[in-house]
């Protein structure tokens, strides 16, 4: 019995040593589990203050980023107001130094118009290149001013660029054939989409630039057409341009080491108004160029896809204008005297009012045509005159509107008056082939 009951005692110890470590085991995996679930927690909570930590810094950098972003479109606002400012304090003041530059052009033309020894045509000649350069100064800065400020905007339609090239070519050939060099345009008649002003004071400004840096050769423009696109090139044999300015050649005022080779110094704005009119037409502008051996610049234009309808032409234009009554409607004094003395040069019958008043105080006047101010005194406006004289006869006599005013407004308010716009300066032959056309 002894045997028998340690051996069943034996086992029950062995069993609970047992059962005792699998609960040990048990309390173990527990606490191991409620160790990991605390260590979780922990780092949660450290996780989740880093997270804080960076949400707020976040925050903060945002709150920075707005301030200077309400900071930059301030300043944003306050530089395009200044800009449009500047474009409008320039536009009237170039109205005001168009002014007695014009009444200086007429008067110096209609001085050449009198028998003079050959010293004083020699001066007058002087002074009408001084006052060119002057106008061609003031208009270029006005362009830029307006570029710049993005108030101008394009008439994109359908141009016969073999037009427009030839009229470059036969405004600038004399200039050419007094330098000994050749002008020429070669390539395919197309249709081009642009704006007609613009790019042909591009083309202008590029084949001006290109005589001016030429000694010997010629210039050629040449046209070539690739796919939906049409590239201009106007190709010199000039002094070139070293790599170094390159960059430079389209800054304000920029004239190049080569200027000295000239005795007719540029502005050095040429380039610049080319790349601004280029940049806001969306026409490529390419410059390639090898020191010594000449430049190549190429513009972009997309083709058109139907000619532009046939512009009408003037006929041949006479040189006198003996008898035709021009009535002058001019408040600036030195203007309009100069402007009489310029018309009766050319054997016209002319009288000179400063407005509205004057002319109906005056009677009856039948003028064969009229030259009106547009800007007279107390912001009156010269086209009243032109709807004075049409409710009169019930017809409309030929207008020229003279301003220097480059405004679209103003040309719109001519154009539906059916008259001719001429900007002021005057160029005294412009006016006379106009006058000639008109009277015809």
């Amino acid at each position: 019995m002894s045997a028998a009951s340690d051996a069943e005692s034996a086992r029950r110890i062995a069993k609970l040593e047992r059962i005792n470590a699998a609960l040990m085991a048990h309390v173990e995996r527990s606490m191991d589990q409620q160790g990991s679930a605390y260590s979780l927690f922990q780092t949660a909570i450290m996780l989740e203050g880093r997270v804080r930590a960076r949400t707020e810094e976040l925050t903060g950098l945002m709150h920075s980023l707005e301030r200077s972003n309400a900071a930059l479109v301030a300043a944003k606002e306050e530089a395009e107001t200044a800009n449009r400012s500047k474009t409008r304090f320039l536009a009237a003041a170039s109205h005001d130094l168009l002014q007695p530059l014009n009444a200086a052009r007429l008067s110096v033309s209609a001085l050449a118009d009198m028998p003079l020894a050959p010293e004083a045509l020699a001066i007058s000649g002087q002074i009408e290149r001084g006052l060119q350069t002057i106008e061609d100064l003031i208009k270029t800065l006005l362009d830029i001013s307006k570029l710049d400020a993005g108030v101008v905007r394009p008439t994109i339609r359908p141009i016969r660029l073999s037009d427009l090239l030839h009229g470059v070519v036969a405004n600038f050939q004399r200039i050419a054939e007094a330098k000994g060099l050749r002008l020429h345009v070669r390539g395919p008649d197309c249709v081009v989409v642009s704006d007609s002003v613009m790019l042909g004071r591009i083309v202008q400004n590029l084949v001006s630039n290109a005589l001016r840096y030429t000694a010997s050769g010629g210039v050629l423009i040449v046209v070539r057409v690739r796919g939906q696109a049409c590239r201009i090139e106007v190709i010199d044999t000039g002094c070139g341009i070293a790599p170094a300015e390159r960059a430079l050649v389209f800054e304000e005022f920029y004239r190049g080491e080569a200027e000295m080779m000239d005795s007719e110094p540029g502005l050095g704005l040429g380039l610049s108004i080319v790349q601004r009119m280029a940049a806001t037409l969306d026409h490529p502008l390419v410059l390639a160029s090898r020191p010594g051996h000449g430049t190549r610049v190429s513009l972009t234009v997309p083709l058109g896809l139907a000619p532009p309808e046939a512009e009408a032409r003037l006929g041949p234009v006479a040189t006198r204008l003996t008898g035709a009554k021009i009535l002058v409607v001019e408040n600036d004094p030195a203007t309009a005297d100069a402007l009489a003395r310029l018309l009766r040069n050319w054997d016209a019958e002319v009288v000179v009012f400063r407005d509205l008043a004057g002319v109906t105080a005056a009677g009856d006047l039948a003028p064969d045509l009229l030259i009106l101010d547009y800007h007279l005194d107390n912001g009156a406006c010269g086209l009243a005159v032109a709807e004075h004289f049409r409710g009169g006869s019930g017809g409309l006599l030929p207008v020229i509107v003279t301003t220097a005013d480059h405004g679209a407004e103003i040309a719109a308010e001519v154009a539906a008056l059916g008259g001719e716009l001429v900007h002021k300066p005057t160029r005294p032959a412009q006016l006379r082939a106009l006058l000639t056309a008109l009277l015809a």
